[in-house]
């Protein structure tokens, strides 16, 4: 890894904890059963609190033969441009749920995301942390 990706990944490393941390707040205070963007939108305002730059929603575009194609991917949540959180409310996570985010760290460039999963009794249960050792 060179030297600006290691700095890349050690900030989303520091920064995942700070989101894990806020994910917890988020599930103490509301519990499982809600849906998906009722998660998202405590999560974000938990962020704002806790000073995280973040971008709710960005498009990811599909590069296909030296164009941009919008494909409809959406981002939840992209942290200071280093880490993306993928946001759940399911009864489990499956592979497709990781493939998902894997893709999304493909097409980004990124390579730390988090799946959270707030449909669990506790929240320890539900994040997942994957990475993506693509090479660009």
């Amino acid at each position: 890894m060179q030297a600006r990706g290691r700095e890349q990944y050690a900030r989303a490393d520091a920064l995942s904890n700070v989101v894990i941390g806020s994910c917890i707040e988020v599930h103490q205070t509301l519990g499982p059963g809600l849906l998906e963007s009722a998660y998202e939108t405590c999560l974000c305002r938990e962020l704002s609190l806790r000073n995280v730059a973040f971008e709710r929603q960005r498009a990811i575009p599909l590069r296909y033969k030296g164009v941009d194609v919008d494909a409809g991917y959406r981002l939840d949540i992209i942290v200071d441009d280093v880490l993306v959180v993928e946001i759940k409310a399911v009864e489990a996570l499956t592979p497709l749920h990781d493939a998902q985010l894997l893709t999304y760290l493909k097409l980004t460039g990124i390579s730390l995301g988090l799946l959270v999963n707030f449909n669990v009794p506790r929240l320890s249960q539900g994040i997942k942390r994957l990475v993506n050792n693509h090479r660009t």
